[in-house]
């Protein structure tokens, strides 16, 4: 699934609304190119095959910037479209930010 990833991104990436608001909030500022070295270089963490947009991913990677990422996106034959990315909690996240944790348990 990443060498599809890898390939739809080297077409074309196109952004959701929902990932370019969550992107430029103030907090945030991921760039294009971030999101593009998470891509490159991260894990997946998460599948999600039967999501209705399509077989949707989450990555997980360190970004050009030196921010740890996660990335959630769908791979098609012509594009691969970024649903959201985001900086990811320390509170809801393993310390590597690869696992939930279950907040619950505390």
């Amino acid at each position: 699934m990443l060498d599809k990833i890898k390939i739809a991104a080297k077409k074309r990436i196109l952004y959701s609304p929902h990932a370019l608001t969550q992107s430029i909030s103030p907090d945030r500022m991921i760039t294009p190119a971030e999101i593009r070295s998470v891509i490159d270089s991260g894990e997946i963490i998460e599948d999600y095959p039967f999501d209705d947009r399509g077989h949707t991913v989450l990555i997980s990677g360190m970004s050009s910037e030196k921010r740890h990422l996660h990335v959630v996106c769908i791979p098609t034959d012509f594009y691969l479209m970024i649903i959201t990315a985001y900086i990811p909690s320390d509170i809801k996240w393993s310390a590597d930010f690869r696992n939930r944790e279950d907040i619950w348990s505390v």
